[in-house]
Formats: structure tokens, C-alpha cells, sequence
């Protein structure tokens, strides 16, 4: 009976070697990273174990346990919804509302898939308590689909119990202008987000934007004014903020696990249409169904074209291209874990290699930003027609970090700080000596190639407390809570300034092709 006693495991199994006492004996007196990757070579029950008490060593902090759905407390708030396009149907669903039939496709998919949580995850949201009392968009369709979206407030299929349908609004200087509008969310082409934005700030009304800020550099300066003028909430699009991973990240540099960090690598891998933005082109849309001239705003005039109209970011005229679409996310995730700012310098180069389709834009893209005041360089590279699996890469001096919806840091072979125990044997450098997984029970079903690209990214649904939430719907949580409460978000207008100044490097880099540079002094880019 003693024999079988000093036998058993943490969790209380027979097995013959280390039981808990020794392992809390052992980790009392081996160093820290000598822990972690000792942890590697225990079996899998220790796994949870080890992990725990290493994360306490490291001093990083634990997700905590999950929190039950709540309804927010204050004032409703009031908010109408600019575009009901592809992302607008996401924001939508983040702030609580989904079309009838966007729910009956998720009923659908958790019958042929049990791994498919889209519903159960949206019934367990928290209530935000906002309500949606306007929408507009140019489209007939999806203006009446958004009226549908607005009224389903018991979020429930076709033939479910509907409410009051919010108004639509044929153009949005109407819909901002609207007394029974507290907030507006702008889900438009590109060159549209800079001219509603102010128009919002100037009328009073929070804002939420999606990325990237501006269409120009000229807009970027000007609605930055705008919305400290008017002392209104504003929050960009980038969702990411609310990543785990990207937190954790930004804890283990912040505690010096990297050493001096002097190279940052972050890409764009998609292979198929829609990554590429070759959207679907709605049957029912004609000239008689689409405002035209609405949709072209301050773009160069060109006559009507389901293409551009359906696949605008193909082309400048409306869109960012690269930079200010899928680079913005990867730069901010690192100016939210680095607080880099706006590059000393930009290089670009590209260009259109696969899709020949009478775009603009380039589906081939390399930046290089220069931070010589940090001593570091962060290189983005993309391209739309292969899916090879590629992720974020923080290079320090002593280890570096592999970065996406989960986190793995390997020590350096000639890493300085790690020298010694490198030497003795008690880091082996073929071993990470931290990982991160949130959720790592669960499993994820997505339903497309971009849905896997976000969600490998952590752009699609984090986790808190191990259960699955979408980023966007914490990214709207959080501004909606600022607009109650008078605090700053965490993708405010500054951090706006700097993610739409350095898009725009980019781009300038690229079309010239020359090295941009940014004057910080007199905050103006220098050709």
C-alpha cells in the first residue's frame, strides 16, 4: 500500500516515477526556462500541471474562468449601421443581430457538424443593450436585409418573432443626422470611411470604423481633428486588440523572454477568389437597384460596373489595396504588442503576378518599415494565389516567437541570456520554452479558406476563460462600455493616426517606388 501511495500521479493514478510532491520539489529548484522545457519531456498528464506552475514562475498571468452571459447595465444606446455588405452582416452579428437566414444557415451547420458552434456561440454572447434604430445602405437588397437584420431582436430563423424594424435611410448624412442616433458603425468601401467619419464627429455622434481609417493622407490628418474637436468615442476596426494570444505576446516582451527584438516578420497567404476579393456579384443588383453615384462619392467617375461595385477593393479608385487591408491588421497586432508607431521609412515593391482581372491593386506585395530609434525592422510580405502556412515571426536575440491565434517561443543557440543552461543541457534548443494555446480543448470549425486565414490569425474568435468568443464582438463591447463610461478604447484615434500613416507609407513607397519617410517632427510623409 506505501509502495502504491509514492506511485501516484497529480491525478492520482499508479504509474511508477515522479509523483506530485517530487515534481513541486524539483520545480522549487530548477530555474525557471529550465522548468519549461524540463515540462516538455513529462508525459501527457503532467502537461496541465506543469503548465500552470510555469506560467506562475514566469509571473504571466491565467485566462481565468469563463464568465456568464450578461446584459450590459446604463443607457441603451442607440446605433445605426452604414453598409450591410460582407463585413457590415459581421459587425451586425457582433453587436447582436443576424438576419433570419444567416441564423438558419448556422441551425444547419450545427446539425451536419456538432464542431460548428457559430449559434451557441452568438446565444452566449452578452447582451450589449444596444439597439439598432437605423441603417442604410445603397443597395436595395441589403437595406431591406438590413431592416430584417434590425428587427431580429430574439435572434431567431426564418419565422421567428420579429420586432420594430429600424428605418432605412438612403444616405447616411441623413442617418447621422437622425435624433434617435447615439452611434453610427461605417462598414463602406475605403474612400468613403474618411468623409462619414467626420461627418459623425462633427454631428456628435461615436463612431466605429472600419479599417483602415482613411483613403488618403490628406483625410488621415483631417479626421483625427475631427473627432478630438468634437470629443466623441472612436474605435478602428481591428478587432484583433482583443486577441488572448496577442496579450500574451505583448506580456512575455514586455518581461524580456526575446532579448532585443531586431527583426518582426508578418505575412498574407490566401488562394482562392474570395481572398483575392473576387467577391460574388448579387443577381438582383442593376442600375436600378444600386445608387451609382452614391457609391462613387469622391472616387474618379467610371460608369456603372457590377465588378467594381461588388469587388471594390481591386482597385484604388475605391480601396487600400494590401496595405490598407491585410497589412493594417498585421501591423497593428504588433503595435499593440510593441507600441512601434509610425515607421522612420517605407520600401514596397510588387505587383499584379496572378490575377489578371483588370484590377489595380497588387496581389504580390513586400514592405519593409525601418525603426532605427528601435533598432528593429518589420517586413510584411503577401500574395493571393498560395496558401502556404505562414504566421508572425518575432526575432530576438535570445529567442523568438511564432504568433497567430496561439503563441511558441524557442530559445536562440546563441542566445546570451540563455547561455548556461543551453550549455548544461537544461534548455534544449529544438524545444519551446513557453507556449500558449487558449482553448486548446476545443475544436474550431470555420467553413472557408478566408474563414481558416482569420482565424489562424486570432482575427475570427479568441477565447476567454477557454470559451469561445468573437473578436469582433469584444472590440464593439469595449466601445460601446467606453461610450457609457467616458474611457479610451483600445484602437483609438490615435492608434487610427499611426495604423493609417503607416498603410499609407506603404502604398506611396510602392506606387513610387522609392523609399517614403516620415518627418515625426512635422508629422507629414517625405517622397
Amino acid at each position: 500500500m506505501e509502495e502504491q501511495k509514492k506511485n501516484t500521479t497529480p491525478e492520482g493514478n499508479n504509474k511508477k516515477g515522479m509523483n506530485r510532491r517530487d515534481l513541486l520539489k524539483s520545480l522549487g529548484t530548477v530555474p525557471v526556462l529550465g522548468a519549461m522545457a524540463y515540462g516538455v519531456y513529462k508525459k501527457k498528464k503532467y502537461d496541465h500541471y506543469l503548465s500552470s506552475n510555469i506560467a506562475n514562475e514566469l509571473g504571466m498571468s491565467s485566462e481565468g474562468a469563463p464568465a456568464e452571459r450578461k446584459t450590459a447595465p446604463g443607457k441603451q444606446i442607440r446605433v445605426g449601421i452604414i453598409g450591410y455588405g460582407i463585413r457590415g452582416k459581421h459587425l451586425a452579428k457582433g453587436l447582436g443581430f443576424a438576419h433570419p437566414s444567416m441564423i438558419d444557415e448556422w441551425i444547419k451547420g450545427a446539425k451536419e457538424n456538432i464542431h460548428d458552434k457559430r449559434y451557441q456561440d452568438f446565444l452566449e454572447q452578452d447582451d450589449l443593450n444596444v439597439k439598432i434604430t437605423a441603417v442604410c445602405d445603397i443597395f436595395d437588397t441589403y437595406g431591406k436585409m438590413a431592416q430584417e437584420m434590425g428587427a431580429n431582436i430574439n435572434r431567431e430563423g426564418t419565422g421567428g418573432k420579429m420586432g420594430n424594424q429600424p428605418k432605412r435611410y438612403l444616405n447616411h448624412k441623413d442617418l447621422i443626422a437622425a435624433p434617435d442616433v447615439d452611434a453610427v458603425v461605417i462598414a463602406t468601401p475605403d474612400h468613403w470611411h474618411g468623409p462619414m467619419t467626420k461627418e459623425a464627429a462633427k454631428a456628435g455622434k461615436h463612431i466605429y470604423c472600419e479599417k483602415p481609417m482613411t483613403w488618403t493622407v490628406k483625410e488621415t490628418y483631417e479626421v483625427r481633428k475631427a473627432v478630438k474637436e468634437n470629443n466623441v468615442i472612436f474605435q478602428l476596426g481591428h478587432q484583433g486588440r482583443q486577441t488572448a494570444s496577442y496579450i500574451k505576446a505583448k506580456e512575455a516582451i514586455e518581461k524580456g523572454v526575446l532579448g532585443p527584438i531586431s527583426l518582426i516578420e508578418v505575412t498574407t497567404n490566401r488562394n482562392d477568389p474570395n481572398g483575392a476579393w473576387v467577391y460574388p456579384i448579387q443577381p438582383n443588383a442593376n442600375p436600378r437597384t444600386i445608387d451609382w453615384d452614391q457609391f462613387i462619392g469622391q472616387a474618379p467617375w467610371h460608369d456603372f460596373d457590377l465588378k467594381r461595385f461588388f469587388r471594390w477593393r481591386c482597385w484604388w479608385d475605391y480601396g487600400t489595396g494590401l496595405s490598407g487591408d491585410l497589412l493594417t491588421h498585421e501591423y497593428d497586432a504588433i503595435n499593440q504588442i510593441m507600441d512601434v508607431g509610425i515607421p522612420n521609412s517605407a520600401t514596397s515593391s510588387g505587383g499584379i503576378y496572378y490575377f489578371k482581372d483588370g484590377r489595380t491593386v497588387p496581389d504580390v506585395l513586400t514592405t519593409a518599415f525601418e525603426f532605427p530609434e528601435k533598432n528593429l525592422s518589420l517586413m510584411y510580405s503577401a500574395t493571393l494565389s498560395s496558401q502556404m502556412s505562414r504566421g508572425k515571426r518575432v526575432m530576438g536575440h535570445d529567442a523568438y516567437m511564432e504568433l497567430g491565434s496561439s503563441i511558441t517561443i524557442y530559445p536562440d543557440p546563441r542566445s546570451t541570456k540563455y547561455a548556461d543552461k543551453i550549455k548544461s543541457g537544461i534548455i534544449d534548443t529544438n524545444l519551446p520554452i513557453y507556449s500558449y494555446i487558449p482553448g486548446r480543448k476545443n475544436v474550431d470549425a470555420t467553413t472557408s479558406a478566408t474563414e481558416r486565414y482569420f482565424a489562424g490569425r486570432g482575427l475570427l474568435y479568441t477565447y476567454r476563460g477557454g470559451k469561445r468568443v468573437d473578436t469582433t464582438h469584444l472590440h464593439l463591447k469595449e466601445w460601446i462600455n467606453s461610450i457609457r463610461t467616458g474611457e479610451t478604447p483600445s484602437c483609438n484615434i490615435d492608434q487610427g493616426f499611426e495604423e493609417a500613416m503607416t498603410a499609407h507609407m506603404g502604398t506611396l513607397a510602392y506606387k513610387h517606388k522609392k523609399q517614403v519617410f516620415w518627418d515625426a517632427e512635422n508629422e507629414k510623409i517625405i517622397l
